[in-house]
This record gives C-alpha cells, sequence and structure tokens, in this order.
C-alpha cells in the first residue's frame, strides 16, 4: 500500500538511497521539476493510449472496496465488494485483496464467481487478536478454494510490526494449513534481501516496488523499477516473483524528485504495463481504486493512487488529463 512519508523515508534509507538517484547523479535536481504542459493533441494521445493500454488488460490490480466515509475496521458488505469488482473485472485478470476480516474475507469468492484469479493476503499488524483472526480467515478462505496465492503479511517487517521469527512461525503455519496452495509474504524489495530466511520460506516472493516512494524522477522510474526487480531476483534464486505493489500518484505532494501529475501516473501505467506484458512479468498495479481514507494516515498523495476515483468512475480522460 500507498506509504506515510515517515514509512517512506524509512523505506528510502533501509534500501540504502541516501538521495534519490537524480539527486546523486545531478544534485541541482532535488526538487521535483514541474511537469511541463501538454498541448491538448498530446493530452488527447496519452489519453487514447492509456485507455487502450487499460483496455488489453492488467496482469493483476490491488483490490479495496471502500466507499467514502469508510476506512479499515468498517464492516463491508458483499454487495458492494461485488459492485467494486463489476467495474475493474474487465481490466484485469488478477486481483489483490488485503485483509480476511471485516468483510473483506468475501472478496476471494465473489472475485472467483467473476472470473478473477486472487492473490489473498491477511493482514498482520502488532494487535496479536486482529492478527489471529485475519490468519484464520484467510486458512478458512483458502480451503474454501478461493485463493490462488495467499500472502501472510503486507510490509510488517517495513513497519517493524513484528520480528523475523514471528513472522516465519505465522509463514509456516499457514503452509502446513493450506498444502498446495502457493504461499508468499509481500514487502518492499529490499527486505528480501535482509531476510534470507523469510524469503526462503516463500513459494512466492512477493514484491513491493515503488520508485516514486525513493524520490525518483519519473523518466526514470521504469528503469529504476527494473533494478528494484533485479535485485529482489539475486536475493531469490530459482523463486516465482510477483511484482505485488506499483504505482505513480496522479495528485498531492512531490516526494524528493518523485513529482505526482495525471500525466506521469498514465506514462507510469503504460509503461510498467507494457514492460511487463512483453517480459512475461507478473505484476499487480496499485491500485484499483482511490481511497479518500488514506489522507488522515498518508498525506494528501495517499488518496491519489487509484486508475478509477473514489466514486468508481474512471480518471484519466482527455478533459481532465
Amino acid at each position: 500500500m500507498s506509504k506515510s512519508p515517515n514509512e517512506a523515508n524509512r523505506w528510502r534509507l533501509a534500501a540504502g538511497v541516501s538521495a534519490p538517484r537524480d539527486e546523486r547523479l545531478h544534485p541541482e535536481a532535488g526538487a521535483a521539476a514541474a511537469t511541463p504542459d501538454l498541448s491538448a493533441d498530446q493530452q488527447q494521445m496519452l489519453s487514447d493510449r492509456f485507455r487502450a493500454t487499460l483496455a488489453t488488460g492488467t496482469h493483476g490490480l490491488c483490490f479495496s472496496p471502500y466507499l467514502e466515509g469508510q476506512s479499515p475496521g468498517d464492516q463491508i458488505r458483499e454487495a458492494q465488494i461485488r459492485e467494486r469488482l463489476s467495474i475493474i473485472r474487465h481490466s484485469t485478470r488478477w486481483v489483490r485483496s488485503f485483509s480476511c476480516t471485516d468483510g473483506h474475507q468475501h472478496t476471494p469468492r465473489i472475485a472467483h464467481e467473476l472470473g478473477l484469479k486472487t492473490l489473498v493476503g491477511a493482514w498482520l499488524g502488532t494487535d496479536e487478536e486482529i492478527n489471529e483472526r485475519e490468519l484464520q480467515g484467510l486458512i478458512e478462505v483458502a480451503q474454501a478454494g478461493h485463493a490462488d496465492i495467499v500472502a501472510v503479511g503486507n510490509e510488517v517487517l517495513l513497519r517493524e510490526d513484528m520480528d523475523e521469527d514471528a513472522l516465519l512461525a505465522r509463514i509456516e503455519r499457514v503452509r502446513r494449513a493450506l498444502p498446495g496452495v502457493p504461499v508468499g509474504y509481500v514487502d518492499a524489495y529490499y527486505l528480501f534481501e535482509k531476510h534470507p530466511r523469510i524469503t526462503a520460506a516463500c513459494d512466492v516472493v512477493l514484491t513491493n516496488c515503488y520508485p516514486f516512494w525513493e524520490g525518483c524522477p519519473l523518466e526514470h522510474a521504469l528503469a529504476y523499477m527494473q533494478d528494484m526487480l533485479t535485485r529482489t531476483r539475486a536475493a531469490a534464486p530459482g523463486k516465482r516473483i510477483v511484482i505485488s505493489e506499483t504505482g505513480w500518484p496522479d495528485m498531492g505532494s512531490a516526494f524528493h524528485g518523485a513529482q505526482p501529475s495525471q500525466e506521469g501516473a498514465m506514462r507510469y501505467f503504460i509503461d510498467t504495463q507494457e514492460w511487463a506484458r512483453n517480459e512475461g512479468i507478473e505484476l499487480f498495479y496499485f491500485a484499483a481504486f482511490d481511497e479518500a481514507w488514506k489522507v488522515g494516515a498518508e498525506g494528501d498523495v495517499g488518496a491519489c493512487w487509484g486508475l478509477w476515483d473514489k466514486d468508481g468512475r474512471p480518471k484519466f480522460t482527455a478533459a481532465g488529463a
């Protein structure tokens, strides 16, 4: 998921990024540059290319069904999940869900009913009661046949919510309960280098790759993300590797050399989708929908990562680009 400013700076420092790549090469470029205005014809061409890329279909989309006024902890109705999934069903082959409590446990079943494959996550944190409900929900969803891959936690090590031994025990518990189901863990790419026991325990290494949160300017972002994948592959030789999150925000505050913009969001989506399709990379784009609740936790940029807006309307039309 997208990061708070403190998490993002911790991400950069832990990854060994003392300054964004463009700052190290060009110190005068430390501040995000303004995006040049496009002509009406250029806007139309970019918008058309974006829509064509989306119409071709993504491998996967990160999915949360929250509506205006909802946030984690609220109970989510099945009808709401079905309505949101119906909006994106023709634009993706997989959906990734993040929780197996509070109604989210219904997402994988409904996704399967709509013909989508599922990467199903349990959200683990510091509350052991919630962790237990999440793990039990994950196991029940998978035992019912509705999980094509399971993810035992998301960025737990990045947030320092749990130590390696505790996380490893939970991964092994899920593996024992779900023979035949691929089991993985989601975190920032460089943490698979730092935690080889976790990497070894994964059937599938689920790597989050965000050039934006390392302050990388848009023009270098695809190459930067490819390098993140290269590092993950080096840390997990022979493993199946899935890019579980990557994306670019279309509005909000700049992060060092990374500038949110509608043009940038469209270009990054196009670039990553074409590359992943050509190279056979399994990639989940973050995210299907804008999530208004994230403004409080993550600042203005947190609510602006979706391909559809918070009301389920498609973004990036020529008029809005």
